[in-house]
């Protein structure tokens, strides 16, 4: 181990518990924010006579208040290690969940909100990576790779479980349950599976060591980094919201339209599973370049109008899921162990920041130019990614 690999002692726990404890976790976290209104947002505007507009700005400000945070989340996890920092995203995402299902009006709804952004800043795949990090170091690269092959079954776990809820408890005792269920199943994995923090000498709060504050050449990369993330956040977040509004604007059914985006996910857990069956042998900087080219192509595809859509939209699904493995991974292979947690903090807040705002700009798009232009829009995007990613590439070699 060299000087850049951290601490020289570091233990080798035992991976499979923990990974499987982060999946579940993970899959509840994503249920219970990212995914909650996907389900609940029609239930809860035919209840209360809110706009489903504010309804779902809901999320919009979850996920602003997480990457506010994001930052603080990654510099705690470093100090402190993951579990108590992920212990208390479980806490943050029950007590809003909880606001939800009593919330009598609707400021108190979008409070709600706050405390779940606080929760998904502390508790979704940056601050998880993170953990990982500071458990495995450079080796943390397997683990990471499987947790988001957990996390891909959030929706697939997920949607199922609201949609029942909501049938059975309506939407309030849906989000009570979500609340109980962080309670009853994700804190409980944490405090129990979750090793504590590695000793390592102290640090100072707020303080980065000496090793690890960023050489210009790393800062350039770093740059380029956020920016890549900042337009991956853009273009995913758009097209979750507005894919189905997208296809139907193109001609199909709203019938083509489900059928067709029920491929992302198959197509993200594929590409997960081949990446999983490389071993890792390749550097992450070729998954970056895998995901954005793949992304490119199958945006391309649909902007240009070409006649194979489900294979165009197969090809983003699998570019958008080894993305999120190129996101963990990329930053311990550039920068180390010792920076990982507050780069990936830092990492995520503009990340998050976009997906945020994406919403609101794929309506505008939507709005002034229709699904054409929406998806020349996504086509450009998907493409400076991928020369961002060559400029990347050129950059980090003058790092190793």
């Amino acid at each position: 181990m060299t000087a850049k690999d951290g601490p020289a002692f570091r233990p080798s726990f035992r991976r499979w518990p923990v990974i499987s404890a982060l999946g579940v976790v993970q899959i509840l976290a994503w249920g219970s924010s990212y995914y909650l209104l996907a389900v609940l947002a029609a239930p809860i505007a035919r209840d209360t006579g809110w706009p489903l507009t504010w309804i779902v700005f809901g999320l919009s400000i979850g996920l602003f208040v997480a990457g506010m945070v994001s930052p603080r989340v990654g510099e705690a996890i470093r100090q402190n290690g993951g579990r108590p920092v992920l212990a208390l995203s479980a806490l943050l995402l029950s007590a809003g969940l909880l606001t939800l299902a009593i919330a009598p009006v609707l400021p108190v709804f979008v409070a709600g909100w706050v405390l779940i952004g606080l929760g998904m800043g502390a508790g979704l795949y940056d601050a998880a990576f993170a953990t990982l990090g500071g458990l495995y170091g450079r080796s943390a690269r397997p683990a990471i790779t499987v947790l988001t092959l957990w996390g891909g079954f959030a929706s697939t776990v997920c949607w199922p479980l609201s949609a029942f809820l909501v049938a059975h408890l309506g939407w309030r005792g849906a989000c009570a349950g979500y609340a109980a269920l962080q309670l009853a199943v994700s804190l409980p994995l944490i405090l129990m599976v979750l090793p504590r923090k590695i000793a390592t000498p102290p640090v100072t709060p707020g303080a980065m060591p000496a090793n690890a504050r960023l050489a210009p050449m790393e800062r350039l990369v770093f740059i380029l980094l956020m920016a890549i993330a900042v337009l991956s956040g853009l273009t995913v977040t758009i097209v979750s919201v507005h894919l189905l509004t997208i296809l139907q604007g193109r001609g199909l059914s709203l019938a083509e339209a489900v059928a067709l985006g029920a491929l992302i996910g198959p197509a993200q857990v594929a590409a997960r599973l081949l990446e999983m069956a490389s071993g890792g042998r390749h550097h992450p900087v070729w998954t970056l370049a895998g995901a954005t080219g793949l992304a490119a192509a199958g945006l391309g595809m649909m902007a240009l109008g070409l006649p194979f859509v489900g294979a165009a939209i197969f090809l983003y699904g699998a570019g958008n899921g080894i993305f999120s493995i190129a996101r963990g991974t990329l930053p311990m292979a550039l920068f180390g162990p010792d920076r990982y947690a507050p780069i990936m903090g830092q990492l995520a807040r503009p990340a998050l920041i976009a997906q945020a705002l994406a919403p609101s700009v794929g309506a505008v798009l939507l709005s002034v130019g229709g699904a054409d232009l929406t998806l020349d829009t996504l086509g450009l995007l998907a493409l400076l990614n991928v020369v961002l990613t060559a400029l990347l590439w050129q950059s980090a070699r003058a790092l190793r």
